[in-house]
């Protein structure tokens, strides 16, 4: 079965002329199809997100090793291993409680996703359901928000500077 997700959406308020006028959302998003994103933002978000995404096949198991290991020699949770595939599994139906049985859930998930769709359609959900702060949803909200412009607009400093806010969006605040 393949995940659907309803994005939430602005609402527009046009006056009697068809002119906008307003608009109000509990989730700043606009959907984009994947082409209509710069491929250096693609790359950007693969590069900080999941490296292996084009190789794995929903799960990275170098990743997962990579993540045990360095937590090990830590004594405590400080890396995740989850692939971008895993992290849209969560977005669409996932708590972001840590447990073993909601990794293991979806580990399954994800690998289920990568049999119903292709790269390229994972990476277009993704892009566009990703929380960039300051109530940016996806890519297009966060490419107007930051640097008032279009996701196919985005040169490499800028889609850097965005792929790197998904991490941890509310702790950095450009």
């Amino acid at each position: 079965t393949i995940l659907v997700h309803k994005a939430s959406l602005a609402t527009f308020i046009y006056d009697a002329k068809g002119e906008l006028i307003g608009s109000f959302a509990a989730e700043r998003r606009r959907l984009l199809d994947l082409d209509d994103v710069a491929p250096v933002m693609r790359q950007a978000i693969v590069a900080v997100e999941d490296v292996r995404f084009y190789t794995h096949w929903g799960i990275d198991p170098l990743g997962i090793a990579r993540a045990a290991f360095s937590n090990l020699r830590k004594g405590k949770i400080r890396q995740g291993a989850s692939t971008l595939t895993q992290q849209l599994v969560r977005l669409l139906v996932l708590k972001r409680e840590r447990t073993l049985r909601r990794k293991i859930i979806e580990a399954i998930s994800a690998v289920r996703l990568e049999l119903s769709l292709s790269k390229d359609e994972i990476l277009e959900r993704y892009l566009n359901l990703v929380y960039f702060g300051r109530g940016a949803y996806g890519v297009a909200a966060a490419a107007r928000t930051y640097f008032d412009k279009e996701a196919s607009e985005l040169i490499a400093e800028e889609a850097a500077l965005l792929a790197g806010l998904v991490q941890a969006p509310g702790r950095y605040r450009p």
